[in-house]
């Protein structure tokens, strides 16, 4: 051990160095170069152009033919709209005319001036009133906002951590006669309290049993008081129309897309669904709404655990976004959906728990509750009212009660239906996959008058003495209001609960358990690993969403291939309605999917494993079509929008409290959280964040003289200089002769003769230095799968000797070989062993050496159409290895061993699997992406 008091290292002093990034758009900036250089490689790279049909699916592969022989051609016919419509207002969208959208004529979202007097095309929205550059109320500068934003947003410091941190700030300023920000963590939570932006504040009502009593024996639920606590609907709307931040990504009008090319439909956002123009239809009847923006209302609610072991930490919160933001703003939370509510959650003891008046009070509170809430909307629902949006423009609005996002016992709930029925339909819950009619208003209603409460429970599935909250506004229904739910439905539901379980019910019957063979799927980006297999207790969406990518081919051989198929068909219809857009093919590929599920599910009865498929979240897939017709693409209205929000708004708010009467401290930490984005919107919005806080006190020191800048420290690489070192780090003795070999197809790209008819002298050589990497980075347009603005994704390929300190990774790729074909017959598959560059003659190269794998066959595997590949060899038996550009990459790709039948053992590691096995499959289902482009 060392002496107290001494140093064992030199210490470094902290380094002022601030690079800017040098894009004119990007305001990042960097401590080092190379951290710039990584940065500007995969933030502002050279977009290659996209592999045609890339993201369209060749017409023999829909429908197969060979899969489903007994359906016919003509049910694959999707009602196509006739366009243009008449009394549309027609434009062109998007580079090229590619695109055009008839926007709805009526309810066309006209500005208006703030009394609601339209103002002629073109006129520019009023100015904002005009603040100093400086103003930084209620901070008194950018460092206030930036540390207050830190400590309470980001690292969610408690008091007394603050308190902490201030004082060791403190004692660094003391000696300059200095002090830190905040006084004291009361003095940052005050600062904050005092802005005015995005205050929205909290409100409670209180509500009790009204019915009969007994004379004795009162159960205590009866008597007791339950408390709501909301937020103002109508103030949260306001604020999201007025946010800076999203105001280029809002729809004010409703429409529908066509390709101009062939008139097809397409469906993305929710504006761009046939639900918005109906409304649109219905609220223009009235003339005073003509020119209006139509705002539609979309609420969540779903209860959340914020703690198993300590008691009731249960809370029921109510979300709202509206429908004019897109689905991309939507699913990021860029403040697009708020909590406003907590919902009461009546408790009693066990004796009563299960009575009908306690249960038939525990629904009505909810509707009533939600009704309460709502009421401020509803006089703009048929009046419309003056807002201000983001882009500075005031429109008249009108509201409406839009899509409601929830989980199937949420939607027994909601739709006030009985359970095991569809909140949709009327299909009998014996037989759901029978055709039935939608459930509506009128129906229930005159079930409802006509009826007994008995017989309409037993015969419809309806609890006809519950009144849902829709009733209480104009043009709502609450059974045409259900939203898909991907989450619950699909991915926890039809596959995880149902079929995976299905086929270990299975498995158990005929070879016992198997789950090994998961455990040794090679890494890939973005992919959740299971090294212990699947057998662990809580399973999140995100662990089901993984387990999608690598299950199918671990069970093929074990199972018989009718499960394989009926796998393959769920998984196609699951990627397919995850679409970011999605158009009148997808559909006729969605009910293709569908049918083939419905007809190879069978086999699970016939071995006996499921006795019935009358399963609601099952059967939710049969309105899928309808739905995306309705509401546009699902993945703007999933669960999942709901349950990553109960992080932010419940669970990290909860953990920051002191636990005593939680739910006021939670509220008051939303309502703080709030603010600060408020202001970080305004603040951005007048561009007062340019760069970073370090950054502009140095920009400046600059302008006055009193800084001239520090000097960057040097790191030392440990990989290869030269060619011939890499050969002896890859043990690729040949190295420098395929490099001689690339450089002569750089200089002579059009040369016809095959490498191995040229003399060798005509090889150029190279003895220079190069430049080693451990990864590159890709970015391409998925707007299908969680990715940034506008769509675009990044993502890194690793080829380094030693990931995380523990093995060798080497990812695979895509490798663009013949850009004119489509899918896969476009590309082949390699896996990089090293990325490296050098200087030849001026010009930079960077390069990439690589493994080739053989594609076998020149179509999918019959069952679970993915491609089949092996490492490719010469005659002689060795690896057949090239050095490419990287140019020819184009993204990377996830393959799966086909395991056969045998048993896999568990000291296989998943890094060992692309060393281990003969053959493996592309996996299309690695992400969306791939998905599109490996067909």
């Amino acid at each position: 051990m060392p002496a107290s008091g001494t140093n064992t290292y030199p210490r470094p002093d902290h380094s002022a160095l601030q690079l800017p990034c040098g894009d004119q758009n990007c305001q990042r900036y960097f401590k080092t170069a190379a951290g710039r250089t990584k940065h500007r490689l995969s933030a502002h790279p050279t977009i290659p152009q996209p592999v045609p049909g890339s993201n369209q699916h060749r017409e023999d592969d829909i429908p197969h033919a060979d899969d489903v022989p007994f359906i016919a051609g003509d049910q694959f016919e999707v009602p196509r709209q006739s366009s243009p419509l008449p009394d549309v207002n027609v434009e062109f969208f998007g580079p090229g005319n590619h695109l055009y959208r008839n926007y709805h004529k009526d309810l066309d979202g006209r500005p208006c001036d703030n009394n609601g007097t339209f103002l002629p095309p073109g006129t520019p929205p009023s100015p904002p009133v005009a603040r100093p550059a400086d103003d930084w109320t209620p901070f008194r500068n950018r460092t206030e906002f930036e540390t207050a934003e830190f400590l309470y947003t980001r690292e969610q410091m408690s008091g007394p951590q603050i308190d902490t941190l201030l004082d060791l700030w403190a004692a660094t300023l003391v000696q300059y006669n200095d002090h830190p920000p905040f006084a004291n963590h009361r003095d940052l939570y005050r600062t904050i309290d005092s802005s005015e932006l995005g205050d929205v504040p909290w409100q409670s009502f209180s509500v009790k049993y009204c019915g009969d009593k007994p004379d004795i024996n009162v159960p205590p639920w009866m008597d007791g008081s339950y408390e709501v606590w909301f937020r103002d609907p109508r103030d949260v709307i306001r604020n999201m129309l007025a946010n800076l931040l999203y105001a280029n990504e809002m729809d004010y009008c409703p429409y529908r897309e066509y390709a101009s090319a062939t008139d097809e439909r397409q469906w993305k956002d929710f504006m761009s669904a046939d639900w918005a123009w109906d409304q649109a239809d219905e609220i223009s009847k009235d003339p005073d709404t003509v020119g209006a923006t139509f705002v539609p209302v979309i609420l969540g609610s779903d209860k959340t655990t914020v703690s198993v072991g300590t008691g009731n930490n249960a809370y029921y919160p109510l979300y709202l976004s509206i429908g004019n933001v897109r689905n991309n703003v939507r699913r990021a939370h860029r403040d697009a959906v708020a909590v406003i509510g907590f919902l009461a959650m009546p408790k009693t003891t066990r004796a009563y728990s299960e009575d009908p008046r306690f249960q038939k009070f525990r629904r009505q509170l909810f509707h009533s509750s939600l009704s309460k809430i709502l009421q401020t909307l509803k006089p703009g629902m048929t009046k419309p009212e003056v807002a201000r949006f983001g882009d500075g423009h005031f429109r008249r609005v009108i509201y409406g009660l839009g899509p409601y996002i929830a989980d199937y016992e949420e939607q027994v709930l909601l739709g006030c239906i009985v359970k095991r029925w569809c909140a949709r339909c009327l299909a009998p819950r014996l037989n759901l996959d029978q055709d039935a009619l939608d459930r509506c208003r009128e129906h229930v209603d005159a079930l409802v008058e006509e009826g007994t409460l008995l017989g309409i429970w037993d015969d419809y599935g309806i609890v006809g003495d519950l009144v849902p909250f829709t009733n209480d506004f104009p043009r709502a229904d609450i059974n045409q209001l259900i939203a898909p739910d991907l989450l619950h439905q699909l991915i926890k539901g039809a596959f995880k609960d149902h079929l995976v379980d299905w086929v270990e019910d299975y498995l158990i019957l005929t070879h016992g358990k198997r789950e090994g063979i998961i455990a040794a799927v090679a890494s890939f980006s973005g992919l959740r690993r299971f090294p212990e297999g699947r057998g662990f207790k809580q399973w999140t969406g995100d662990d089901s969403k993984a387990l999608m990518k690598v299950y199918l081919p671990a069970i093929e051989g074990h199972v018989p291939l009718d499960m394989v198929r009926a796998f393959r068909a769920l998984l196609e219809f699951c990627y397919l309605v995850r679409h970011n857009i999605i158009t009148e093919k997808t559909l006729v590929e969605i009910r293709d999917a569908l049918a083939r599920f419905h007809h190879y599910r069978e086999v699970f009865r016939d071995a006996g494993v499921v006795s019935t498929f009358s399963l609601p979240r099952q059967h939710s897939l049969k309105h899928y079509v309808q739905l995306i017709r309705l509401f546009g693409a699902p993945n703007g209205l999933c669960s999942s929008i709901t349950e990553t929000k109960h992080i932010k708004a419940v669970k990290e708010p909860w953990r920051r409290s002191s636990r005593f009467n939680a739910l006021g401290q939670m509220l008051r930490t939303n309502q703080r959280l709030d603010k600060l984005a408020a202001l970080r919107a305004d603040f951005t919005k007048r561009n007062m964040l340019n760069g970073t806080c370090l950054s502009a006190l140095l920009a400046a020191l600059r302008g006055r003289g009193r800084y001239s800048g520090c000097q960057q420290c040097t790191c030392k690489r440990k990989r290869a200089k030269t060619v011939s070192a890499l050969a002896v780090e890859l043990n690729i003795a040949h190295l420098p002769n395929l490099l001689r070999q690339f450089l002569f197809e750089q200089i002579h790209p059009d040369d016809p003769r095959d490498l191995s008819k040229v003399p060798e002298f005509h090889f150029p050589g190279y003895d220079g230095r190069i430049s080693v990497f451990n990864s590159a980075s890709s970015r391409f347009y998925s707007p299908s799968d969680l990715s940034g603005i506008g769509g675009m994704r990044t993502e890194y390929i690793r080829a380094c000797p030693q990931w995380r300190n523990e093995y060798a990774r080497n990812d695979c790729v895509f490798v663009n070989t013949n850009p004119e074909l489509e899918g896969m017959r476009g590309f082949d598959v390699a896996r990089v062993l090293c990325f490296f560059s050098f200087n030849f003659q001026g010009i930079t190269y960077p390069c990439a050496v690589i493994w080739w794998f053989d594609t076998i066959g020149d179509s999918p595997d019959d069952d679970t159409r993915m491609w089949v590949v092996r490492p490719a060899y010469h005659a002689n038996h060795a690896p057949h290895i090239s050095i490419i550009h990287v140019d020819s990459i184009y993204r990377a790709a996830h393959l799966i061993p086909i395991y056969g039948a045998r048993s896999v053992s568990y000291d296989l590691k998943y890094y060992q699997s692309y060393d281990t096995f003969r053959a493996y499959y592309v996996n299309k289902y690695a992400d969306h992406h791939a998905f599109e482009i490996a067909f």
